[in-house]
């Protein structure tokens, strides 16, 4: 029998087997109303793993100041925030910030527990988190400021982007020399039905740092997993040159047809099922349907496709059944009959 380990290094390079595996994520506010309804939904599937905040992240109204020196403000209990401060709002302030220590760190207890992890047949996963290049900038500089940099090309901006690349290079290094088996990288770079910036613009300011740090792991044998909410569609064949292992796009914005077209059997897909109008307003019979075409369109007999989905509030318990059941039902759509 695989372990999970071997299961999922399979499933990313195309050798796995038939099977669609799913990951269901509840969020807290979720949970706190329709728990009671929801007791079946724990170990009901061998093809549906489940997460749940039984309790809240953080309170509503919190302030919290990152180590790059961005300021957040979280308007919603156990939701995202919105960054708030800019240390870099003016450029004069480029020539002396401090970026942060990528040695401050415990790597080598994090060593040990990624030999721990593979020892035992688990993935060892390493990340840089949420805001690797795009949206670390959008932080340090402020969205419209950085639109307006890129818009006018301005000097800096090499500048800026080296200097948070070579944050990331280090910390990237680190995961590389701990051992992982992959490293996950989070960065929001498209919009609601485009991308902020221009594909030319991505190429020319993003790219270049993607191709060298993604190619980096590869080069070290370590896979790269990237989530980008919003619309990619302009820049997924990019993201396949630069290197990404897996791809963890959202369906809805994108597209099922555009992503068969430019991502399968390409790059694994690790398919973000809508939070935002269908699993929230749609009825289980319209869920069921949508989860089917999703495996029908993206998968196939040799691996290459799961699914994750994070309900969100005011998600209603029948909804989330009916999701659940499906991605049990459809999941081994590609086995033989």
């Amino acid at each position: 029998m695989l372990t999970a380990r071997e299961q999922f290094l399979q499933g990313l390079r195309f050798q796995g087997g038939p099977e669609v595996r799913a990951h269901i994520h509840i969020w807290y506010q979720v949970w706190e109303q329709h728990q009671a309804q929801l007791g079946w939904i724990e170990n009901f599937s061998p093809y549906v793993t489940i997460g749940v905040d039984r309790t809240p992240i953080r309170p509503a109204g919190s302030r919290w100041t990152d180590a790059w020196g961005c300021g957040w403000y979280y308007p919603l209990e156990s939701h995202d925030g919105i960054c708030v401060s800019h240390p870099l709002a003016s450029w004069s302030d480029l020539a002396t910030y401090v970026p942060p220590d990528p040695e401050a760190h415990d790597w080598q207890q994090l060593a040990r527990t990624v030999e721990q992890e593979k020892r035992e047949g688990r993935v060892a996963h390493g990340s840089v988190g949420h805001g690797f290049l795009f949206l670390t900038m959008t932080y340090l500089r402020g969205f419209e400021n950085l639109m307006l940099d890129m818009a006018e090309d301005r000097p800096e901006l090499d500048e800026l982007i080296a200097l948070v690349e070579k944050y990331w290079l280090r910390f990237i290094q680190h995961w590389v020399e701990a051992g992982v088996d992959c490293i996950g990288f989070g960065d929001d770079l498209g919009a609601q039905q485009a991308l902020p910036i221009s594909p030319r613009t991505w190429r020319r300011y993003i790219k270049p740092t993607y191709q060298r740090l993604l190619s980096y792991c590869r080069s070290h044998g370590v896979e790269t997993l990237l989530h980008s909410d919003g619309y990619i569609v302009d820049i997924i064949p990019d993201l396949i040159e630069c290197g990404v292992s897996r791809l963890n796009p959202q369906d809805l914005v994108n597209g099922l047809d555009n992503l068969a077209r430019l991502a399968k059997g390409r790059v694994c897909l690790n398919l973000d099922i809508d939070r935002q109008s269908l699993t929230i307003f749609g009825t289980p019979a319209q869920i069921d349907q949508h989860i089917g075409d999703c495996i029908r369109t993206l998968g196939s007999p040799q691996g290459g496709l799961d699914l994750m989905w994070y309900v969100f509030p005011p998600t209603p318990p029948e909804n989330i059944r009916a999701a659940a059941e499906a991605m049990h039902r459809y999941a081994t759509y590609w086995q033989p009959g």
